[in-house]
C-alpha cells in the first residue's frame, strides 16, 4: 500500500465529503469502490504534435507527442469537480486545437490566465524562437471552468517573466499563481514533469498518483 505523501492525510482514514459522495455501495456482496477522486484545479501541459514537423522546436525530437483527438479523448471530465478550474498551456499556432481540448474535457473558455514572456537562461535577456511568421517568445495558459469555482486572490498577475529550462518545461511559478488564485484546494497536474507537494500528477516521466 503507498503511504500517504508528508501534509496529506490517508485517503482510507481521513475521506472528506466530496469523496464520501463518490462511493457507491453494490448490490451484490456489499463492496465498497472508490471512484476516481475530482479536483477542484486541473492544470496541463498537453504534449502538442505539430504537423509542421518543425513546429515547436521539433516536440518530438524531445518527448512523445499526441494528436488533438487523443488528446480530447482522454476521460478528463471525470476527474473534474462540478466546480472547478483548468488551466491548460498551448502555443499560438495550437491555439484552435486546445479550444477543443477544453471543449471535449467538459469546461468553457474564460480567459488567458498567464502569458510566459522567456528570458534566456545565463542573461537576462529576451529568448527568441524561430517562430512561423514572426520571431516567437511567449506561451499562454488558457482558463477555463466547469460550474462556478471562486477565485481567492484579485492581485494575481497575468505575465509570467522567467527563464527557459528545459525543453517544454513551463515555470514553477505557474503553479505558485494557481494556488493563490483558486486557493489550497484539491489539484491534479496532468502530464507533469515534477511531483510538487501539494499536488496529484499523471504523467509519463512521474509515479502517478491518479489513473486515467
Amino acid at each position: 500500500m503507498k503511504r500517504p505523501r508528508p501534509g496529506r492525510q490517508s485517503r482510507y482514514t481521513a475521506l472528506n465529503a466530496e469523496l464520501r459522495a463518490n462511493l457507491t455501495r453494490s448490490e451484490k456482496g456489499g463492496f465498497i469502490t472508490i471512484l476516481k477522486e475530482q479536483f477542484s484545479i486541473i492544470y496541463a501541459d498537453p504534449p502538442w504534435r505539430y504537423a509542421n514537423k518543425g513546429g515547436q522546436g521539433v516536440a518530438e525530437n524531445h518527448y512523445s507527442t499526441m494528436s488533438c483527438d487523443e488528446i480530447c479523448a482522454l476521460p478528463v471530465a471525470e476527474l473534474a469537480a462540478k466546480d472547478s478550474a483548468l488551466f491548460l498551456w498551448a502555443t499560438f499556432p495550437q491555439l484552435p486545437e486546445a479550444l477543443r481540448v477544453i471543449s471535449a474535457w467538459g469546461f468553457g473558455f474564460k480567459t488567458v490566465a498567464f502569458v510566459w514572456l522567456k528570458q534566456n537562461r545565463k542573461a537576462k535577456t529576451w529568448f527568441y524562437g524561430m517562430g512561423f511568421w514572426t520571431r516567437s517568445n511567449a506561451e499562454v495558459c488558457l482558463l477555463a471552468t466547469r460550474g462556478h469555482p471562486k477565485r481567492r486572490d484579485k492581485g494575481i498577475h497575468q505575465f509570467i517573466i522567467s527563464p527557459v529550462e528545459t525543453h517544454s518545461k513551463k515555470p514553477d511559478e505557474a503553479r505558485n499563481r494557481i494556488v493563490r488564485l483558486m486557493g489550497d484546494l484539491p489539484r491534479v497536474e496532468l502530464f507533469a514533469r515534477q511531483s510538487p507537494p501539494g499536488w496529484d500528477v499523471w504523467g509519463n516521466e512521474v509515479a502517478n498518483t491518479v489513473t486515467l
